[in-house]
């Protein structure tokens, strides 16, 4: 077990006979030799011009952090590590309901983990914002309450991507523009609130959701810096935009993350980072109060160490929103987590992409399903035009964001349109934007029509549509099985499912995940064969140094 590096244990004892935890001042290191050693990162995107944030000191954070452990110590994380380490929720929550565990103890276990690992230069992963200041006493009234019937993601602490509107937290998206942004809750907060779960707090991701700059790092944003992948500080790409909640529920940091996705941004950080990650179909869960790139594509999801729990965090994110109406008569009250354990794979028929099957690792794991019963038909993607993608995201975007700033945005908060953005960085490029801002510009300067746009909109569902029907309607399939993100942008366009669980590790330790896509409204069916794949595959590893 990793030595406490940062924590100074005070040598005497409080009234209740624990002693007094004091969290070492942080002090900037010098990342000089990690930055050289990425200067020649054979991916672009990993050759980072700067790690720690030059806005905000991680001090602030400890100030949230260290009054809410002061009765928790070294003595106490590791009596409590074998009941929380790599479990899963029904397993704590057993341990809760049998007198070994309290939602107070589960709590500070986890900020007690991130200070152990994010105070020490040599092992930070960059990937809090924020920590919610009252996270313990909302874990003390759950204990007050807890012998009464409650879903199980009650008194569970759950990080939010920082995209995700939280009262008490600034929603910042990574931004500088958005530092002060104080909102009320997003409606799958409350959602997650209703169901007793604890909000921990708020995890990094790449800066307005990866649709600032181009060709810049998977992981960076202005406010938070730069996240690391704790299978390899610097080695491996954290994927994005949901970097933060990729990373930090790898190195267990808390029981599950919500992330957002447009296209991969859930299923990218999810595979990079070994963990499940479940794309839902657009319109599941409500996007109401979430920093938009495009209302066409967008959707909140679960990111977990396991399928069990993806399961049970979906079930208490949905629920109907008024205000995003693409949810009015989709949501669903499925217990989904309930009927994993009762079903298999037999008969069940995957399609296996011929041009996968040089990847070993996917040749290798498509035949664990099959043991499970499924049968295997191979298939070859049809050819379709997805051209015009970025175009739409960009006048999504466009109108997009004007909505959040008008409808959802804290009341400190000054601006009305990307134009905004881009200038309010430009007076302090150095800091607000060292990676510049292509992708905002290019909002700005398309020119497409709305007729045009709409019509672009058809087709690309249209062609997403068809990507997949033509395998799934030829072959009379119930999933089409890819590798980490690598159908996303069809599934995005689609609005079809799709669920990425570890399926083992390259020869250099990097993280690969099994991806399984369904037709629209078949969450159920993916979690039951990714669940069924997890328990044969248990590829999962924690991080060695995560230990």
């Amino acid at each position: 077990m990793k030595r406490i590096f940062y924590l100074l244990i005070l040598g005497f004892w409080a009234c209740e006979n624990k002693p007094e935890t004091k969290i070492d001042t942080w002090v900037p290191y010098d990342e000089t030799s990690l930055l050289a050693e990425n200067a020649d990162h054979e991916s672009q995107q990993m050759r980072y011009k700067l790690i720690q944030s030059k806005v905000s000191d991680r001090n602030d954070l400890w100030k949230q952090i260290e009054p809410q452990i002061s009765d928790f110590g070294d003595k106490e994380y590791q009596l409590l590590t074998p009941l929380i380490l790599e479990q899963d929720m029904l397993s704590m929550q057993t341990a809760i309901s049998e007198g070994k565990l309290s939602y107070k103890e589960l709590t500070q276990w986890y900020l007690y983990r991130i200070v152990l690992f994010e105070n020490d230069s040599l092992s930070t992963l960059n990937n809090i914002i924020s920590i919610n200041p009252d996270a313990v006493q909302e874990a003390i009234e759950r204990d007050q309450n807890s012998s009464e019937d409650h879903h199980p993601i009650y008194g569970m602490p759950i990080l939010l991507k920082d995209n995700i509107n939280f009262k008490g937290i600034p929603t910042t998206a990574g931004a500088v523009a958005l530092q002060n942004n104080q909102t009320e809750d997003a409606f799958i907060v409350s959602q997650l609130e209703n169901s007793g779960a604890i909000i921990l707090g708020k995890s990094s991701l790449s800066e307005w959701a990866n649709f600032l700059c181009d060709g810049c790092p998977n992981g960076y944003n202005a406010i938070g810096g730069q996240t690391l992948n704790p299978y390899g500080r610097g080695m491996f790409d954290t994927g994005g935009s949901s970097s933060g909640s990729g990373s930090a529920i790898a190195a267990n940091y808390a029981a599950g993350a919500i992330g957002t996705e447009t296209s991969g941004s859930i299923l990218s950080p999810s595979s990079s980072n070994s963990i499940v990650g479940l794309k839902p179909t657009v319109g599941l869960l409500s996007r109401g109060g979430i920093v938009p790139i495009s209302s066409t594509l967008d959707t909140p999801g679960p990111m977990t160490r396991n399928v069990i729990d993806n399961a049970i965090m979906l079930s208490a994110l949905t629920g109907e929103d008024p205000r995003d109406e693409i949810t009015l008569g989709n949501s669903s009250d499925k217990e989904y987590w309930k009927s994993l354990e009762e079903n298999d794979l037999s008969g069940m028929r995957l399609g296996i992409m011929k041009g996968f099957l040089a990847d070993s690792l996917y040749k290798l794991n498509i035949k664990k399903l099959e043991e499970q019963g499924a049968v295997l038909v191979e298939v070859e993607a049809p050819e379709v035009n997805l051209s015009g993608f970025l175009t739409l995201l960009n006048l999504d975007m466009k109108a997009d964001l004007p909505h959040y700033f008008e409808n959802y945005a804290g009341s400190s908060i000054d601006l009305h349109s990307v134009q905004d953005v881009i200038q309010y960085n430009l007076k302090d490029s150095s800091v607000r934007i060292p990676y510049g801002q292509a992708r905002f510009e290019g909002v700005v300067n398309d020119s497409t029509s709305v007729v045009a746009f709409d019509s672009l909109k058809t087709r690309l569902m249209s062609e997403g549509r068809r990507y997949f029907e033509t395998m799934m309607q030829e072959n009379d399939l119930d999933a089409v099985i890819s590798i980490n993100n690598w159908s996303a942008g069809y599934a995005a366009v689609a609005h079809h499912p799709a669920l990425t669980v570890p399926m083992g590790y390259e020869a250099s330790g990097q993280p690969k995940g099994l991806t399984f896509i369904a037709e629209p409204y078949s969450e159920q069916k993916v979690l039951l064969l990714a669940y069924a794949f997890e328990k044969a595959s248990k590829a999962r590893k924690i991080p060695a140094d995560y230990q």
